[in-house]
């Protein structure tokens, strides 16, 4: 679902300051350009989890990105593990037949 960017920050709970600053420091990046920027579900949860990464468990900036940089990572390893395990299933080896 494709969330507009004041709809975005009253459902995230964020300020426009805070945002930009998120933007910036690309942990959110919203898929279209400002002033029409555009969020998803996915930023929500991820604007949820930088709130609480922050003032929940007292990380700070950096650590916000590193933590963010190893979820992606996480995200891209288990997305290629799916397409493999695809792969694997439609293509079986020889000594499988």
């Amino acid at each position: 679902m494709i969330i507009s960017r004041l709809e975005f920050l009253h459902r995230a709970g964020l300020d426009q300051e805070t945002l930009q600053v998120w933007i910036e420091e690309q942990w959110l990046i919203p898929s279209s350009t400002a002033p029409d920027q555009a969020f998803s579900d996915a930023d929500l949860a991820r604007a949820e989890l930088i709130r609480e990464l922050r003032h929940d468990l007292g990380v700070n900036d950096e650590g916000v990105g590193v933590v963010l940089a190893l979820l992606d990572q996480v995200h891209s390893l288990r997305n290629a593990l799916g397409e493999t395990l695809i792969s694997v299933r439609d293509h079986p080896s020889s000594s499988d037949r």
